[in-house]
């Protein structure tokens, strides 16, 4: 992919033009804008929210998008959406192979598969847990979500993604935020590709309260870059999918959407490197709960408990003494969609491949399989860096209902919970 610039930090007053002296100084809609491009407002937060909390960003553009005609209902595949209620959600916890890559030519768009979630975006909370193959780049077509914002995690393969603010390069070991409203279209510069999609339908990821740690640490503001202006002057058919309220709808444009010739705002999509996460762990004994590895959430009313954390478990230190180091047996009321960008995660030795899922959810027991125990219990406990993982958590306050596809997919591990089955039982001395 072609080197791109950014703009740096998280949460930012961003402003930036693609045509020098575009933007209006000191007012955002001026009787004649330069050029006599349009003035538009994308507020992804109700105009009171505190200023904190608010998002919004301001666009320049040939045309507005309020242009065009009434949107169709169309095909939405394998693509679902709250309330997930097609079947009972089991208890049982689920483990997933990787989705095939396509032979037939598949989009982005095109490829998307829902594994589960919860809530609804009528509500405005819950999440929802998708995975996308593609071999196809999207052309002449943009899609956007007014459910929520999108937090996509490639697998395989590099995306570049082209928004109405600019464009991103998201390959593998990186993370794309594109905002709610925000227009898309996903080019495949280096062939097929596959990842993991989070919509969270709540309140929108920010970075986590550091708290004891200080000013300093997990995933830094400075390290999140959003897209320097760029458009397409572009007069051709182009199709513009939303998806609204669970299902997709479609119209067609006499020209690109993607048109904003200069902007400024703080609602805007960002690329972040999961290698800049500064990862904190214990220096003595025992090791922390996962929640310390978080790198963004979306918070709930309810203080502490999120309505979805974004968690990675990337290369690191272990060296606890005295300690069981991999993660432990646990039951959690929170619910764990888990991922596996490459590498080996640590809690799992067989049949957890890059590209699969497992969901536990809400006090589903689950922990180290038996060939990880045994090896972590009779460990030399010297220092040990765990460098060949990358794996990651969506963690939600509720619980992750499983579609009917998922249930019945081809790729479901039926033999999951075997790897729990010879955990030999514990020997007490005589009494």
């Amino acid at each position: 992919m072609e080197p791109l610039q950014y703009l740096t930090g998280f949460g930012n007053e961003h402003a930036t033009e693609a045509i020098s002296g575009v933007l209006p100084v000191g007012q955002n809609t001026p009787q004649q804008v330069a050029f006599g491009l349009y003035a538009e407002q994308i507020s992804g937060t109700a105009f009171t929210a505190p200023r904190s909390e608010n998002r919004r960003t301001w666009m320049y553009r040939l045309r507005p998008s309020a242009g065009h005609p009434p949107y169709r209902k169309t095909e939405a595949r394998r693509l679902r959406s709250g309330p997930f209620d097609e079947v009972p959600p089991p208890p049982n916890r689920l483990r997933w192979d990787p989705l095939p890559l396509p032979t037939d030519p598949t989009t982005f768009l095109e490829g998307l598969f829902t594994l589960g979630g919860n809530g609804s975006a009528a509500a405005g909370d819950g999440a929802a847990v998708h995975l996308y193959v593609a071999n196809t780049s999207m052309v002449d077509t943009a899609f956007f979500n007014a459910d929520g914002e999108l937090l996509i995690v490639p697998q395989q393969g590099a995306l570049r993604i082209v928004t109405e603010m600019g464009v991103l390069a998201v390959p593998p070991g990186h993370v794309a935020l594109i905002p709610r409203g925000v227009r898309m279209r996903v080019e495949l510069p280096e062939g097929p590709v596959r990842g993991y999609i989070c919509e969270n339908h709540g309140a929108a990821f920010r970075l986590p309260e550091l708290g004891p740690i200080g000013s300093n640490g997990l995933a830094n503001p400075r390290d999140f870059r959003a897209p320097v202006a760029s458009f397409e002057d572009v007069d051709r058919p182009t199709r513009v999918v939303q998806k609204f309220q669970g299902h997709l709808w479609e119209t067609t444009l006499d020209h690109s959407p993607f048109d904003v010739v200069a902007w400024h705002g703080s609602h805007v999509p960002y690329v972040y490197d999961l290698a800049r996460f500064n990862t904190i762990n214990t220096v003595s004994f025992d090791h922390p709960d996962p929640s310390i590895f978080t790198v963004l959430t979306s918070p709930s009313e309810t203080p502490g408990t999120a309505n979805c954390d974004f968690v990675i478990f990337p290369p690191r230190w272990m060296v606890a003494e005295h300690t069981f180091r991999p993660p432990w047996f646990h039951r959690n009321v929170m619910s764990e969609m888990m991922g596996l960008i490459h590498g080996v995660y640590d809690a799992k030795a067989d049949q957890f491949v890059p590209g699969g899922a497992s969901l536990h959810n809400c006090m589903s027991a689950h922990g180290p399989d038996r060939k990880t125990y045994e090896a972590a219990v009779a460990a030399s406990l010297g220092p040990k860096k765990i460098d060949n993982t990358l794996a990651f958590m969506f963690e939600t306050r509720h619980v992750i209902a499983p579609t009917r596809a998922a249930l019945e997919s081809p790729t479901l591990q039926s033999d999951y919970d075997a790897c729990w089955g010879d955990l030999r039982k514990a020997q007490l001395p005589p009494r």
